[in-house]
């Protein structure tokens, strides 16, 4: 089951930003302040935690940072370990190369629930086909964009297409209404939140 209740507190719980508030918002600036503070009307000292809850924390984070339930997750994790290479960096490939997050990445929406949205809703192409399957795996050379030209006057989009401080990950490249995979993405920017290794750990167990 997907968590449906208060972004800011869950932000509050996991003392992370994880892409749920849009920036710039007053819950995003509310979010900022109180980010240190645990929900409660007095907020509650943060407790001293165990490795394993450490990375059942880490794992939180991703699991809610993406949008997916936990049978979504250790599914992904299952793919990743099959594949060849390092577990951590696979599956952040996997999971930075939903559809969804790539809309999000690309600056086309300010925030992943509203990215799958326009995901669901049927607003967006891949290489000029609409795709409403928020989990489609993008490959490099994948060309998305607009369905039609009415959605991007929509005032969150425009404005979200017009952000020039807007800061593209270097796997994916944007020219206007248009991005494009230039390449496999890697883990950085995910590291930033989640400390992926503990992930691993976690579903290492």
């Amino acid at each position: 089951m997907r968590y449906t209740g208060s972004k800011l507190k869950l932000s509050r719980k996991l003392g992370a930003d994880i892409g749920l508030i849009t920036p710039g918002s007053k819950s995003f600036e509310r979010m900022m302040n109180k980010l240190n503070i645990k929900p409660g009307q007095h907020g509650r000292k943060r407790k001293r935690y165990t490795e394993y809850g450490l990375q059942l924390l880490e794992k939180q984070k991703l699991r809610f940072m993406f949008l997916l339930n936990e049978k979504q997750l250790s599914a992904y994790f299952d793919k990743a370990v099959r594949m060849e290479g390092n577990t951590a960096k696979l599956l952040s490939q996997i999971l930075e190369k939903r559809l969804d997050n790539v809309v999000y990445r690309l600056g086309f929406a300010p925030t992943r629930t509203s990215a799958r949205q326009l995901v669901s809703h049927k607003h967006i192409t891949v290489n000029g086909k609409v795709v409403n399957i928020a989990s489609y795996q993008v490959k490099v050379g994948d060309v998305i964009g607009f369905s039609n030209d009415k959605i991007q006057n929509v005032a969150y989009i425009k404005e979200c297409l017009e952000n020039e401080d807007l800061m593209v990950p270097s796997w994916l490249k944007r020219e206007g209404n248009k991005g494009t995979v230039v390449s496999e993405p890697d883990e950085s920017y995910i590291e930033q939140t989640v400390d992926l290794r503990m992930v691993v750990d976690y579903y290492s167990r």
